[in-house]
This record gives structure tokens, C-alpha cells and sequence, in this order.
């Protein structure tokens, strides 16, 4: 079965499912339907949006595997997420190859110019202010997302990017229906979005963000990615569209009259011509009886939920009474991002202990803080994983840097058994807030998750600016095995809650008996190593709630947590795809053969 796995021959269709219906202009368009769980065979698509959805499945259908049908959805999401991901970001891919039964990542993270230095955020010795930095070419690193796309089709795809770009060339030109959550985003951007004129023309047509039940065209983003298709993605790092994005970068085109200033931004021909696409192995923890895969630094994404997962090995939380199981939860994850914050950076320019964070050495080290009966006090000092010591500490505590909390994940199978596990970015919601003129997408505003100085004082922080460096990211795509078989995968967007929505709901699932459905669906909270742990209204009603606030727990509402979306292979062969049913409008969830 598993050399067959990349064959897949073309299916003729009769029908091929159509991603966006439109009326006429203005008219209403009428999206696939969004649900959030669907399960049969033949393959799995699971993303925040029923187009996107339906590109993938369209792609599954017509004979494609789940790097085939990943791209696709990837790329319909550049249209109708523009404000989470696109060409003008980048992400992290992890695939899993039934021909070989091996898991591979590919990191695709942008990377700053290098001319930049750690200085890059610094005027006058000062760092500058977090929103004037975002909304400049200034944060704006070297995009990865299309190389992502092609490099991942070039090693296990079956189609060419030309053609798994072909549905969401057909949502860009035709137009999608904008929602609720896409409108109260626009109008959450509307006041920077106005001062470039061509983010204005796009996103607020007439002046005002677009009515819910509208219809959105991007006829410049169907003419970009036809010319990717054509040309490949030396167009972009070689090519036209790469010097489109560089002349916006270095010349933010601000409306004269809107008062705005957006600093010019360092990346040039060289950096684009220059950027790779790193193809690197995965970080790997056994627990209890699976083998958890995930993203490597750049991100901390896999080890912090590796470690977190290490130092619950120990403890029965099957059995664990409700309060026990949400108790070891925040405090695993509130010791691993105390880890992670000392400790992982980009690995071209620091050192990152990745194995030791990972080891089972260090994981009883760590876990030995937890008590059942009081809460530990953030901030908590990091541990030295080069030299574990029980409940030791090394040097002070390091704080959390910030990070948006858009971007967007999707998951894919097809009826062979690959899986693919895929979060992509621009960070912020709106990303810089700069489109290309002529081109469609948005530019990222990605070097803004750097350090602007050091963290802590006198402690050397692995995430600060550098030439051609990578910013630390929490982007945590997931994979799951089980004797060697695929199993599950899942991710989420979220900034730095990624992390601990991705080991709650691998918990849920794993250690709790739920469905990856109802795991996706529970009350979230986000213990990061602060005095607050960040918790959705729906976990602070939980009766457990007064029952850790007396253990020391202390929280802070937040409206939601995290977007996930996940695929299972069921026992019998079937796929169960599954998204959010409501957090930011809930997710879609598909299967190529339906099966109630």
C-alpha cells in the first residue's frame, strides 16, 4: 500500500465541487455549507472556511494526495483568509509519507533581511512603539508561503502548482461571501487599512468595510497566482511579483493626505533571490503509547508541547479527577514556556538545547515542581536542560515576548494515509496592513515576533534580530502516530496560545476519552508562564473553576482561545475531519465520500 501511495492516478468527474457561487455584482454569493465534523473515506480537508474546504476536497477528488489538496486549501485560504495567511507570509508544513512511514517538516518562516541586525527596531537607542513597527515595511520579513507550496509539491506532491492553484484562482476571480468574523476583522484594520491606498481599494470598497453576505473579488490575486502557476515561484523571489514586493517594502505607498508614516522596510532583490525553504526533521516525544510529531525551531511550537507532554508522562490523567487534569495541564505548560522563553530561537544563530528540551531526563527534572496541591508562581525561572537537576532553576525568569494571534491552520488526509499538518501566517490580523499594489495579498508583518531588546535583562535572548534570521514562532502543526500508524493530526492559530491549545486538545483526545470533535470544541485556557492564565468565559463557568482558583490558580477572560482543526483515521478506515463549531465562525469539516 505504501508504494502506491504517490501514484494516484486522475479521477474523470462528472461533477467537481464549485468553491464559490456568485450572483451579480454585489449580489449575495452562496459559500459550501460550514460544519464541523464530517467522516467517511476517501480523504479529509479541515480549515476555518468552507471554500478553502471545498478546494482541497475538490483537489482529493479529482486523484490528488494530501500535499495536492494541502497546497490548494492553502492557497484559497490567501483569498478568503487574507487577513491570517497568504503569498505574502509564510508557515510551517508537516507531512506524513505512507510509502515511507516517516514524518517531515518543512519550515517556511520569513526571514529578516540581512542587512537587518539586532538593532532593527531600535531609534534613538529606544525601541520603537509595537504598532508603529507593525504597520511598516519594517516587519516585514522575506515571505515563505509560496516557496512552501512548491518545494512541498516537488517532494511529495502529484500535481503542479499550477494546477492545485487553479480553485482558489476561481474563488479570487468569481468572489467569495464575506461573514461576520471577516467584517469585524476589516473593521478592527479599517482605521490603517484607509491609509494605503491599495488595501482600501480592496478590503474597504466604497470607503466602508464590506457587508456581511457580500460578495468579495480579488481579480489582482487570481492574476498572481496564475502567473505562479505559469512561471513557478522564481516569479515572486526573482521575478515581477518580487519586485513588486520589494519597491512596497522599501516605499510603503501611504496615501499623501491620510498623515500616516510607515518606516521603509530593508528587504531587497538579494534577500528574496536568496531565501530556502528549510526541509528539516521533526521533533519527536513518546507518550504513553503514541509518538507525537511537530514543528522544530525556528518554532517553539514542538518543543513546548513536547516538553509539556514529557512532564505529564508520569501522571495518570485518564484518571485524574476534572480539577487534577486542568491543575497538571496549566502547570505543565506554564514550566515548558518558561523553557522555551530562555531557550529557543532560531538554531542558524543560537545554540537551541532541542533535544534536551525534549529529553525524558530533563521532562522528570521539570515535573517534579508540580505539587496537587497549590499552584506554582509565575514568573518561574527556566530549567537547565544541559544539565537537569531536579527542580532546579537557571538564572532569573525570562519573560513572554509578544505575538499576534491571527493565523490559520488546516489539516488534510487522503484515502492512501498521508496526512498533512499545516499553519500559515501573516501574524497580525491584517498582517503590516500594506497589499502590493496590482497584486492582491498582503505583506506579513512577521519580524515583529523578535525581540525588539532583550527580554530580561543581563540574560541572553535567543529571539532577538539578526541578519537572515527567523523569528521565534508558536505555530504548532501536529502529527500523531500509534504503532507506527497515522493516527491524527491538529493545529490551531493563536500567537503563543497555540501551544496550549494544540497540548489541550492532544489531552482531550489522547488522555480523556473525547472525540477529536469535542476535543477541539472544550473550554480553553492559556497558562503561559504569567500570573494570569487567560481563559475563555466558557472555562471560567466550569465548576472547576473555584476549585483551582483555591489550588492558586488565577485567571484573566478572554472572548476565545485558538482555531483548531483536525483528521483522524478511524479504526474501521474511515477519515473524521474536524473544526471549530464557533470560535471565529466556526470551522468547516469534509470528507470526499460522506458516510452518516
Amino acid at each position: 500500500m505504501r508504494a502506491l501511495a504517490r501514484l494516484a492516478p486522475p479521477l474523470l468527474l462528472a461533477t467537481a465541487l464549485v468553491c464559490a457561487t456568485v450572483g451579480p455584482a454585489g449580489a449575495s454569493a452562496l459559500p459550501p455549507p460550514k460544519v464541523p465534523e464530517a467522516v467517511g473515506y476517501g480523504g479529509a480537508v479541515a480549515s476555518v472556511d468552507a471554500d478553502a474546504t471545498a478546494a482541497g476536497i475538490e483537489v482529493l477528488r479529482r486523484g490528488g494526495n494530501a500535499v495536492d489538496a494541502a497546497v490548494a486549501t492553502a492557497a484559497a485560504l490567501g483569498v478568503t483568509e487574507p487577513y491570517s495567511a497568504g503569498i505574502g507570509g509564510g508557515g510551517y508544513f508537516v507531512h506524513y509519507d505512507v510509502a515511507t512511514g516517516r514524518v517531515s517538516t518543512l519550515d517556511g518562516r520569513e526571514t529578516a533581511s540581512r542587512s537587518a541586525d539586532q538593532n532593527l527596531f531600535l531609534e534613538n537607542g529606544k525601541p520603537l512603539p509595537f504598532n508603529d513597527a507593525v504597520t511598516s515595511g519594517l516587519s516585514v520579513g522575506v515571505p515563505g508561503t509560496s516557496a512552501t507550496w512548491e518545494k512541498a509539491l516537488q517532494l511529495w506532491g502529484t500535481r503542479s502548482l499550477g494546477e492545485v492553484l487553479k480553485p482558489a484562482e476561481r474563488i479570487a476571480d468569481q468572489g467569495f461571501t464575506v461573514d461576520q468574523t471577516f467584517q469585524d476583522q476589516t473593521v478592527a484594520n479599517q482605521d490603517r487599512f484607509k491609509d494605503f491606498p491599495a488595501t482600501a481599494a480592496l478590503f474597504l470598497p466604497g470607503g466602508r468595510p464590506p457587508a456581511v453576505g457580500s460578495t468579495l473579488r480579488n481579480p489582482d490575486l487570481a492574476a498572481t497566482y496564475r502567473e505562479l502557476g505559469d512561471q513557478g515561484t522564481q516569479a515572486l523571489y526573482r521575478g515581477p511579483i518580487g519586485a513588486d514586493i520589494v519597491r512596497t517594502v522599501q516605499q510603503p505607498p501611504v496615501d499623501p493626505g491620510s498623515g500616516r508614516s510607515a518606516r521603509p522596510g530593508k528587504v531587497d532583490a538579494a534577500d528574496l533571490a536568496a531565501y530556502q525553504v528549510s526541509h528539516q526533521r521533526p521533533t519527536h516525544v513518546a507518550y504513553r503509547d503514541y509518538d507525537v510529531y511537530g514543528i522544530a525551531p525556528s518554532s517553539s511550537g514542538g518543543t513546548t508541547t513536547g516538553e509539556a507532554l514529557g512532564i505529564l508522562e508520569d501522571t495518570e490523567l485518564s484518571r485524574a479527577d476534572s480539577t487534577q487534569y486542568y491543575h497538571r495541564f496549566l502547570e505543565s505548560s506554564r514550566i515548558a514556556f518558561a523553557d522555551r522563553n530562555r531557550w529557543v530561537g532560531d538554531p542558524r544563530f543560537f545554540d537551541v538545547p532541542t533535544a534536551q528540551l525534549l529529553s525524558p531526563r530533563f521532562a522528570q527534572a521539570r515535573a517534579c515542581l508540580i505539587s496537587p496541591d497549590h499552584a506554582l508562581t509565575s514568573p518561574l525561572a527556566p530549567g537547565d536542560p544541559r544539565h537537569p537537576a531536579d527542580c532546579a532553576s537557571e538564572g532569573p525568569a525570562v519573560a513572554e515576548s509578544y505575538e499576534g494571534t491571527s493565523t490559520t491552520h488546516l489539516t488534510v488526509a487522503d484515502r492512501w494515509g498521508n496526512i498533512v499538518s499545516y499553519t500559515l501566517t501573516i501574524e497580525q490580523t491584517g498582517g503590516s496592513g500594506i497589499t502590493v499594489p496590482g497584486r492582491g495579498f498582503l505583506l506579513n508583518n512577521e519580524l515583529t515576533d523578535f525581540s525588539f531588546t532583550p527580554v530580561t535583562p543581563g540574560v541572553p535572548d535567543p529571539n532577538l534580530p539578526g541578519p537572515g534570521k527567523r523569528p521565534r514562532s508558536s505555530l504548532s502543526p501536529t502529527i500523531v502516530l500509534r504503532d507506527g500508524e497515522p493516527l491524527l493530526a491538529a493545529g490551531s492559530p493563536g500567537g503563543a496560545t497555540i501551544i496550549t491549545t494544540v497540548l489541550q486538545v492532544l489531552l482531550g483526545r489522547l488522555d480523556r476519552g473525547l472525540s477529536l470533535e469535542q476535543a477541539i470544541a472544550a473550554p480553553r485556557a492559556s497558562q503561559r508562564n504569567n500570573a494570569l492564565t487567560q481563559a475563555e468565559p466558557a472555562f471560567l463557568a466550569l465548576p472547576e473553576r473555584a476549585r483551582l482558583e483555591a489550588l492558586g490558580h488565577a485567571f484573566a477572560s478572554t472572548p476565545e482561545i485558538g482555531a483548531a482543526t483536525g483528521v483522524e483515521r478511524l479504526p474501521d478506515g474511515r477519515w473524521a475531519a474536524a473544526a471549530e463549531p464557533v470560535r471565529r465562525g466556526g470551522g468547516s469539516a469534509a470528507v470526499v465520500r460522506p458516510v452518516g
